[in-house]
């Protein structure tokens, strides 16, 4: 199941893999990756993928978020009890990597 939301900045797609009707978790993805445009001014695409594992009964929910800038491409996968930890690490991650980015176009 695949929905996909956009506002000024972001576009963001969020697929359920597994599982279907999950509005409240599609929707704080959509917000959690659209915090994201914080740390980058530019257009950008995400594209939040939600699954679980079943041989892994602790951190069986699985977040990979995929972010797409102008001429780059940044990729976190976290594995927690929730999905709302799983998505919050994978937000940490890209923001991380955001800023790395940020500081290599300002040095160059």
């Amino acid at each position: 199941m695949t929905n996909s939301f956009t506002n000024d900045a972001v576009s963001v797609k969020v697929t359920l893999r597994h599982s279907n009707n999950h509005n409240s978790i599609e929707g704080y993805a959509q917000d959690a990756a659209s915090g994201l445009a914080r740390f980058y001014s530019g257009p950008m695409n995400c594209h939040v993928i939600l699954d679980h594992q079943k041989n892994d009964h602790e951190n069986n929910k699985i977040a990979e978020i995929t972010l797409h800038v102008p001429q780059h491409d940044f990729v976190a996968r976290e594995a927690g009890q929730s999905y709302e930890q799983a998505i919050d690490s994978c937000v940490e991650s890209l923001s991380r990597q955001l800023k790395k980015f940020k500081e290599k176009q300002r040095n160059i």
